[in-house]
């Protein structure tokens, strides 16, 4: 008996269906039967099913003599399962690499539960990809079993069958069968959920859920919406026949309101004519089942009214929303003559020597090598007044936690970026901090100096590099770049690569600083005075003492939209380091808000298989808790290289990476350890214990001496006391290795 029976209902899809059927087929999880049920397509699916039933044991194929629907053609697949667990895959969708082991490791955990619910990203056909909006409820969900009514939050999630797996022995029992029609899944998801004696969830991007260019068959225009009144009728019916379930009246009268209203409110769904015949048969169902005593309130109140009043209630919105626009459009346009104003008032005042505006991080909070400077400034020229401008607090939380975390601390003098306060500063502030950039709009007041901070030593290509590379510089506007880094005054650099980079992908008129990175100093500290500086993120994260930490940090990939790209099995990696150790994962930051987390990160942090550092806000405290650092091509191995601890080059596609990105140094050939081609040679790396030979060492200090040659622990004063008060230090002393050119750059190799 297999612990899946996944079944998978085909008709006219044969563009897709060979990448479904090997989606499942390929999973690392391979104790599992495929159903594929031809619903007599008129197309190729049939002699693809065949094709992959003869080659493959596990695929039995049923051909049914005519045309049945969705619904039925999964019941005709349910008689032959012999599962432990049903699962149903739209013949459109793909589950994601790994799905069924994530799925079957839960199940154990929970015991077997009646229903497990995973999560699903929606794949756009241009490339693009997005999350279930609704993650959040399974990550509320918890660790433990529980009933629909214990947790109705999962009620509110999309009402398919697809995204959840089924005990066969629990569907047997109740015999829950799909009916014909078009939406077969909500007479079917409702009895099942609601029945459940036990429901687990599973934090985890489980199935891609294909969003074809034309739509799917819901968002055609058709009398099939008004199926949606059968299917609540069986919804009803089947309350009525459990007594227990009476108390879920009131909610499913509510949201069969919703649902129908939703119809109704899209205007390609329904043909003109019959708008008003689906209102009323929505309002006479509304009214059949609304439970005695119920006061009916919100959006469905329409139902109880005539059409006419829904569409006086329709239109009345509709001009409400248009009134809105253009009262805010207007609103708009005045606070942009009073800001315009106020800033030409404050333009005409003089400088103030003494204020310094600071941002980091596209205004995230205190952050970076900006952060470094200020806590420096604070130390050694308190006369300096230090403000920071971030985003609005409300903003940056609800777009990532991480975001959220990384604001400002107590005590800290900030503004929110845009806000009149930002403007009256930035106008006369006699110093600018960044390692991004200042909005364009905000014009440089001759006599103020920008001090650009970067954001750590470059590997890819960037500003005017990039016009060669369409791809990498998707979204990113060159010439606006140049215009806003014509402001700045002082390129800092950390070493003599850096400074030629900087000069040559940004041909302003800068003069670079050679301070090194002021954010490392807190590194090059740590590795010369041996202090246990991770341990307080090792606490944090409950890493046991005398564990050895291999973080492993990725960078974004310029040839897949949405840039990431799953290079490595975090579980199985995090199983062959063996006990004693703990992984450790960072996310690039550009990555940490889209699905990556979701496609299996965010549940093995869960179950502590690794530990998700992503959201940590301070990436020295995380390089700093590291014995060893796996990365690709993160510029994060220039500022580990202070520690002088062993760095893995995992490089199994940077023909790939250059061809799309642009490198300016050729990491495989110059890397600051041992490299890897293969997760088996990764994996071999850490078995026998070379990552840290007396090789990786001599690579290590090479690539020290040239890319860690101005960091030398005073980076932050240095930036201070030179270009803030205009003092002299001496330059960082170059620690170049025996017989190396001076002259030599990294920039050769293109």
């Amino acid at each position: 008996m297999p612990r899946f029976s996944v079944i998978v209902p085909c008709y006219k899809v044969q563009g897709f269906l060979r990448e479904c059927l090997d989606s499942v087929l390929q999973q690392s999880f391979a104790d599992i039967e495929l159903i594929a049920v031809d619903d007599r397509s008129p197309d190729g699916c049939g002699a693809i099913l065949d094709e992959y039933a003869a080659r493959d044991p596990r695929v039995r194929v049923l051909h049914l003599p005519e045309n049945v629907g969705l619904g039925r053609a999964r019941n005709a697949g349910l008689p032959h399962a012999t599962g432990d667990y049903l699962l149903f895959l739209d013949s459109d969708d793909t589950l994601t690499p790994g799905a069924l082991r994530a799925v079957a490791d839960r199940l154990d955990e929970a015991d077997d539960p009646d229903v497990l619910v995973f999560d699903y990203a929606r794949t756009y056909w241009w490339g693009g990809t997005r999350r279930n909006v609704l993650a959040q409820v399974l990550t509320q969900a918890g660790d433990g079993v529980f009933t629909a009514a214990e947790q109705p939050q999962i009620l509110d999630l999309l009402m398919v069958v697809w995204n959840k797996a089924y005990r066969r022995a629990y569907v047997t029992q109740h015999g829950f069968r799909f009916p014909p029609g078009y939406y077969e899944d909500t007479p079917w998801t409702f009895p099942v959920l609601l029945s459940a004696g036990r429901i687990a969830v599973l934090d985890r991007i489980c199935l891609n859920y294909r969003q074809r260019r034309q739509g799917n068959i819901l968002s055609t225009t058709s009398r099939k919406h008004f199926d949606i009144h059968d299917q609540y009728e069986r919804v009803f019916g089947y309350v009525d026949e459990h007594p227990g379930l009476t108390d879920w009246r009131p909610y499913l009268h509510r949201k069969m309101g919703e649902h129908c209203l939703d119809i109704l409110a899209k205007p390609d769904r329904l043909p003109p004519g019959d708008r008003a015949e689906f209102f009323r048969n929505t309002a006479a169902l509304f009214a059949r089942h609304r439970p005695a005593d119920t006061r009916v309130t919100g959006e469905t109140a329409v139902l109880t009214g005539p059409y006419a009043a829904y569409l006086v209630r329709r239109q009345a919105e509709r001009a409400g929303r248009e009134l809105g626009r253009r009262a805010l459009q207007a609103r708009r346009a005045a606070a942009g003559h009073v800001k315009r104003g106020v800033r030409a008032a404050h333009a005409r005042r003089p400088l103030d020597p003494h204020l310094v505006l600071y941002s980091a991080s596209s205004h995230r909070g205190v952050l970076g090598d900006p952060a470094a400077v200020y806590r420096a400034a604070r130390e050694i020229a308190p006369q300096l007044r230090g403000v920071w401008v971030v985003r609005d607090p409300e903003a940056a939380a609800a777009a990532t936690s991480a975001e959220a975390a990384a604001l400002v601390p107590d005590g800290v003098e900030h503004v929110l970026l845009g806000s009149s306060a930002h403007h009256r500063l930035a106008a006369r502030a006699g110093f600018f901090v960044n390692n991004v950039n200042w909005p364009g709009t905000q014009p440089k007041r001759p006599g103020s100096v920008h001090i650009q901070t970067h954001q750590g030593t470059p590997l890819g290509y960037a500003g005017v590099d990039l016009l060669g590379k369409p791809g990498a510089r998707h979204g990113f506007d060159v010439p606006q770049m140049l215009r806003r880094a014509d402001r700045w005054d002082h390129s800092l650099v950390a070493n003599r690569h850096s400074e030629l980079v900087w000069e040559r992908a940004y041909p302003c008129h800068f003069a670079s600083a050679r301070t090194g990175s002021p954010r490392n100093d807190v590194l090059v500290r740590a590795a010369l005075d041996g202090a246990d500086a991770g341990a307080a993120f090792r606490r944090r994260h409950g890493i046991p003492d005398g564990h050895l930490v291999v973080l492993y940090a990725p960078t974004r990939r310029a040839y897949r939209r949405g840039g990431h790209v799953d290079r490595v099995d975090l579980a199985r990696f995090a199983a062959d380091l063996g006990a004693g150790h703990t992984l450790v994962v960072r996310l690039h930051p550009a990555l940490a808000a889209g699905p990556a987390r979701g496609l299996g990160l965010a549940e093995l942090h869960r179950r502590g298989i690794v530990v998700d550092a992503t959201d940590e806000p301070h990436a020295e405290e995380v390089l700093l808790a590291a014995d060893a650092l796996v990365t690709d091509y993160s510029s994060i191995m220039f500022d580990y290289a202070n520690l002088d601890r062993p760095v893995v080059v995992h490089a199994d596609d940077w023909a790939a990476y250059t061809a799309s990105r642009g490198a300016y140094v050729d990491i495989t050939a110059e890397a600051p350890g041992h490299v890897s081609r293969s997760y088996e040679e990764l994996a071999e790396l850490f078995a026998s214990e070379r990552w840290r030979d007396e090789e990786s060492a001599r690579l290590r200090a090479r690539f020290r001496s040239r890319f860690c040659e101005f960091d030398d622990g005073r980076a932050a004063e240095r930036v201070v006391r030179t270009l803030l008060l205009g003092e002299t230090m001496p330059e960082p002393g170059a620690a170049r290795v025996p017989g190396q050119d001076a002259g030599h750059d990294l920039l050769a190799s293109t």
